[in-house]
């Protein structure tokens, strides 16, 4: 599924409360320039069987007060099995998530503050690092920028 419909689905799963869908159609392109930036189309995340995504809590080495959670998310089910809290418990399960899903979901995730994508098969050492602040800062961005377009009336021809 490319970005494209990835992003319809997200449309066209939204709650039909009237609001929600057109939220969702209006921040779109800013989850597609984000996601456009990483390198699969679709990661694994481990998530719990109530279906809460695992967080790992990591602490600065320097400033052992300032730690942040973190969620993984992997280029292959084997990277995901291997990885930094691999599913041992079997409480813990993989699922594959295609990437606006999961840049989507971290907005909602208030106890999240990043999304360390691993875009290289193999290698677990480096990871692309995305802050929820800076994906809420390009989706308000992408808000103000579609309340300042000027609305042209469909009749206008």
């Amino acid at each position: 599924m490319d970005l494209d419909q990835q992003l319809q689905e997200l449309i066209d799963h939204a709650p039909a409360d009237g609001t929600t869908p057109g939220i969702v159609q209006t921040i779109a392109p800013a989850l597609k320039l984000i996601a456009a930036q990483l390198k699969h189309l679709e990661y694994y995340v481990l998530q719990t069987l109530d279906q809460g995504w695992v967080m790992t809590t990591l602490s600065n080495r320097n400033q052992p007060n300032v730690e942040k959670n973190v969620i993984y998310a992997f280029p292959t089910l084997k990277d995901a099995a291997s990885g930094p809290n691999s599913p041992k418990n079997p409480e813990v399960i993989v699922i594959p998530v295609p990437v606006t899903h999961i840049l989507f979901q971290m907005i909602a995730m208030k106890l999240a503050d990043s999304v360390v994508f691993f875009d290289t098969p193999g290698n677990l050492a480096s990871g692309v690092e995305v802050k929820r602040t800076d994906l809420q800062n390009v989706i308000q961005l992408q808000l103000q920028q579609s309340q300042a377009a000027p609305q042209v009336p469909p009749d206008i021809a």
